[in-house]
């Protein structure tokens, strides 16, 4: 550190290629998605916190003071990645349940037999305070080891006061970005949905709104309907929260309507939705988070990302993270179904998983680009080109990873 200027300089050079979604603008839609800047013997130069300059080596300028390097020698840089949509506050497992699918068994089958989101809901709600907080440090060093250098959370597996408060004060220490999932099922303490409604909305929604950014509903066959859900949803606009959709997993039942109609930041999953869904979010503000490591799960068809795209929808990758149905916290895994299964180039799913996913929580100007002012977070592949991100299927392309000006400890 420089003692004149008390001002932490980190240079990470030599790297073989930096890569980076060009321009300021957000989210990127269309021919812009895919359009990625590449740097060959590259730098990177931070300033506490943030990017000063990149540029390649040979324009490096003489520093003066003390700077701390990182030798980037056989490896290329791209943006922190950017997880928008994961449920990393979760006690237990459900590795029964994995493999009674394996043999046959349909989620909703599963669901139905009181397996599922429930199963879940009664270990996180007998785990306490303190366990969720330890897990979902723990869940975050995992998506760190990943490349995943900001992530979203929600909650959804308390269903009650405490554990739901619990949890999102669990996501909201360990550095994530909070999202009340307090409709993603109904608890068999309330006789139907509306009545947990009821519950959720006056004793809950309070308490959640100043710890969350977000509200998050499940509306499908079996959860909620679009009227519970618009109910549910108005109510958390009108304290202060972002409108995000779970929408068009497994049917259609009018979530993209509604998400457009309300102007929610985002519809995920859209595993479902057909041409005229396609068509009427490529008009809209509202962005289409893909989360094909869910699909894969299930053995669910891919959602139809290259007509979104096509289609001008501004579409973000995330991985879904979660015990039941994408127990999968990596980002270069998803990059690289985006590439083999949603037809979408190893330059649009980086754009997609860093400034799109930024953007649904708000947060493009900072975040999810490797350019003058922004946070100084880099993923370091251990690669000789960028694109072995969504090309290296599940292997460790991840070699070092900086958070803020600083090189992380990754498990």
């Amino acid at each position: 550190m420089s003692s004149a200027a008390g001002v932490r300089r980190l240079l990470v050079r030599d790297l073989v290629q930096l890569a980076t979604p060009r321009g300021t603008a957000a989210p990127l839609r269309g021919v812009a998605l895919g359009d990625v800047e590449v740097l060959e013997d590259a730098y990177v130069l931070c300033s506490d916190s943030k990017v000063e300059a990149v540029g390649r080596m040979r324009e490096l300028p003489p520093l003066d003071g003390d700077v701390e390097e990182v030798d980037g020698r056989g490896l290329c840089a791209v943006p922190g990645l950017v997880d928008c949509h994961t449920h990393a506050c979760f006690a237990g497992d459900r590795v029964e349940e994995f493999a009674l699918r394996a043999g046959g068994a349909t989620y909703e089958e599963l669901h139905a037999a009181g397996g599922g989101i429930m199963a879940t809901v009664n270990a996180t709600r007998a785990a306490g305070a303190a366990a969720l907080a330890e897990v979902v440090r723990t869940h975050r060093a995992w998506m760190l080891r990943a490349g995943t250098t900001t992530f979203e959370s929600k909650s959804g597996y308390g269903l009650d006061r405490e554990t739901e408060v619990a949890s999102l004060q669990a996501i909201a220490d360990a550095g994530g970005v909070p999202t009340w999932l307090g409709a993603h099922a109904v608890p068999p303490e309330f006789a139907d949905a509306d009545a947990y409604l009821d519950f959720a909305l006056t004793e809950v929604l309070p308490a959640a709104a100043p710890l969350a950014e977000a509200a998050d509903v499940f509306l499908e066959r079996g959860a909620f309907d679009t009227t519970q859900a618009r109910r549910y949803l108005e109510a958390c606009a009108a304290a202060g929260l972002q409108l995000r959709l779970h929408g068009d997993q497994f049917t259609e039942q009018g979530a993209v309507g509604l998400a457009i109609e309300l102007g929610a930041r985002s519809i995920d999953h859209l595993e479902a939705t057909g041409d005229d869904g396609v068509a009427a979010l490529g008009q809209s503000g509202v962005a289409a988070v893909l989360l094909p490591a869910s699909a894969l799960f299930l053995g669910r068809p891919m959602p139809p990302a290259r007509a979104l795209v096509d289609a001008g929808a501004a579409v973000a990758l995330a991985t879904d993270f979660n015990p039941g149905s994408a127990f999968c916290e990596s980002l270069p895994l998803v990059c690289s179904l985006a590439a083999t299964q949603l037809k979408l180039s190893p330059a649009e799913a980086l754009s997609a998983c860093t400034v799109n996913a930024a953007h649904v929580l708000g947060r493009s100007d900072r975040i999810g680009r490797l350019a003058p002012g922004y946070a100084a977070d880099l993923v370091l592949l251990d690669a000789p080109d960028w694109r072995y991100l969504a090309y290296h299927l599940g292997g460790r392309v991840v070699e070092r990873v900086v958070v803020g000006g600083v090189p992380a400890e990754l498990p």
